[in-house]
């Protein structure tokens, strides 16, 4: 699996393809016959392209802090595989499985025929399946239409593929709602999440209620607080935010007084508040994906 011969990326942001590179790869390794058969890539075919190591700042720039869509684990595993052959340091970026994803959008594929091509026909896309980039296109479309038949945003969905495939979808929806301790040192201050967090949602809910705070789903002339996933709050330019965030800042600059503090602020403000010594490790999420 690190013997990777051909590469597609599609960057899609705002739900449309914003920039795609491909590249076919010299593994450097020995062709399999029954791979050629799928693909048609041979020795021949990637004489004089570039090998791996040739190729990973490119891999690093399209990949490091944001969500990476593959169908499968298996791109996910090939490419840490690559990495380790040529002792490489790991990518940081965020893998989201399209097919777990599929799995729990459209009840005819939670158990079988969740292949990609499947997937495609069903939502009207066609592609040239085994081309490296036109997989990576239609992963993007693949999670397009699930997002769009769901209802869940693509940080929902991250925190949604590691729930089992009956939960239902409206509770996902309404699960960060709560109610506020009113002997918490914080009662009164109404504070909403967004982005991917480290903390399962449910739980950060249920430690802000004990601490006093309401929690809500969306942001209002009421909301004090807004937490926002760590790597969140580095990205540039409006539109990589979350509609909550932007929408707390059009109301910050109108005279509403709302907090916007990072996941690992919101940990701290909670340890200082309860004396909770429980450990949570924040990681990095953006809102852009690719394939």
């Amino acid at each position: 699996m690190a013997s990777i011969c051909q590469i597609g990326i599609a960057k899609y942001a705002d739900g449309r393809l914003v920039e795609e590179w491909s590249s076919l790869i010299d593994p450097e390794d020995y062709f399999d016959y029954i791979n050629i058969g799928v693909h048609g890539i041979d020795e021949h075919v990637v004489k004089g392209s570039p090998t791996f190591p040739q190729i990973i700042e490119i891999l690093a720039a399209f990949l490091k802090n944001t969500i990476c869509v593959s169908h499968t684990h298996f791109d996910r595993v090939s490419v840490s595989r690559a990495l380790a052959k040529y002792d490489l340091q790991e990518i940081e970026t965020n893998w989201l499985d399209s097919a777990r994803v599929a799995r729990r959008t459209w009840e005819e594929f939670a158990w079988k025929g969740y292949g990609l091509a499947n997937i495609c026909e069903m939502i009207g896309y066609t592609f040239k399946h085994h081309d490296a980039l036109e997989d990576a296109k239609a992963c993007g479309q693949v999670l397009l239409a699930a997002i769009e038949t769901s209802g869940l945003d693509l940080n929902a969905w991250m925190y949604r593929v590691k729930q089992p495939i009956g939960t239902e979808k409206s509770s996902l929806k309404t699960e960060i709602k709560r109610d506020g301790n009113p002997d918490g040192e914080l009662y009164g201050e109404i504070m909403v999440f967004t982005g991917s967090l480290e903390i399962p949602r449910t739980e950060a809910a249920d430690i802000a209620s004990s601490i006093g705070c309401s929690v809500g789903t969306g942001i209002t002339k009421k909301t004090s607080i807004l937490v926002v996933g760590d790597q969140d709050l580095l990205r540039l330019g409006g539109k990589e935010k979350s509609s909550k965030h932007i929408k707390a800042e059009q109301l910050i600059s109108k005279g509403q007084k709302i907090r916007i503090i990072k996941e690992s602020d919101f940990i701290a403000l909670v340890q200082n508040t309860q004396k909770i010594n429980k450990p949570y490790a924040c990681t990095h999420y953006g809102d852009r994906y690719g394939v």
